[in-house]
């Protein structure tokens, strides 16, 4: 069961995309809940009875890491590093938000870039597949964007090591903070009195119709690319936790929605300090709602 803080913050954002072939949406949601130590939740997707599936928790995603897993972070940085990433000012520790994530390492001006991704290194809905025909199956029967990019996290993370990501994927957490993870119950106690509520259950809803409609319009018509061993509402819970939580639009790259290793470690602080501004010799905090800097 989750538990909660008295102290809950949460925050819901939506950018909703529709098929043009199926009748399927999928809006961006993310539940976010803020405490100085973060709980790790075991429980169930519910559903009404149309889309009602087993427990996301029954089986194990096998790839990903701890969510405070600094060595896998490490690794990542490393072959981001070995792969083209540029020699930046931010590096990956143990923080207070989130149990890791990108702090700065030198000090950075105001106005200064503070961190740099070639686009070699970017997951958008064009990137190369290591199992191409899977890719183009998706591609021939116009899955959107969002949809493509879950299943290409799932088909790349299931190829281990063969991956070219396997790095970025071993760094990823097993298992995201996401309402997706919350059962009817658990939204029903804790987003009693919110407005979110009835939102956060439409989202999970829309993710297990997305996963029942390609899984009935593409994967059953070729099980030997898409198995159902790894492509199943399990695997997919996991990908969408991942893509409501880290997937940003480029406004560089024509607007592309896209997942970008390394950034995507930035976490997100609402008590974060600039340095003190000296007024009449009396020194003032200004506080900033920032990227967490430490």
């Amino acid at each position: 069961m989750a538990v909660a803080s008295r102290f809950m913050c949460t925050t819901l954002t939506h950018h909703g995309f529709s098929s043009t072939t199926h009748r399927t949406h999928l809006g961006h949601a993310q539940l976010t809940v803020s405490s100085r130590k973060h709980q790790i939740i075991h429980c169930s997707v519910s559903a009404s009875d149309a889309t009602k599936t087993p427990s996301v928790m029954e089986t194990i995603i096998p790839w990903g890491c701890d969510i405070d897993s600094v060595e896998n972070a490490s690794a990542l940085q490393k072959w981001l590093s070995e792969s083209g990433l540029p020699p930046q000012k931010m590096g990956i520790q143990k923080v207070d938000v989130g149990e890791r994530g990108l702090v700065a390492l030198k000090n950075i001006r105001k106005g200064e870039k503070l961190l740099f991704v070639p686009p070699s290194l970017v997951i958008t809905a064009d990137s190369e597949w290591s199992v191409p025909e899977a890719g183009e199956v998706l591609k021939r029967n116009s899955v959107p964007d969002w949809p493509l990019i879950a299943t290409y996290l799932i088909s790349e993370a299931s190829r281990m090591k063969s991956s070219r990501w396997s790095n970025y994927i071993s760094a990823l957490p097993r298992q995201p903070y996401s309402l997706l993870y919350w059962s009817q119950a658990e939204l029903d106690r804790y987003l009693e009195a919110s407005q979110i509520r009835e939102r956060a259950i439409e989202r999970i809803n829309n993710v297990i119709g997305t996963y029942n409609d390609l899984r009935l319009r593409i994967f059953s018509k070729y099980p030997d690319l898409f198995p159902e061993e790894v492509f199943n509402i399990d695997s997919f819970i996991w990908s969408f936790g991942i893509l409501f939580s880290r997937l940003v639009r480029l406004p560089s790259m024509d607007g592309k929605v896209a997942l970008v290793p390394w950034a995507d470690m930035l976490n997100h602080s609402c008590d974060v300090w600039s340095l003190p501004k000296k007024i009449h010799n009396k020194f003032f905090p200004r506080k900033f709602n920032l990227f967490s800097l430490v």
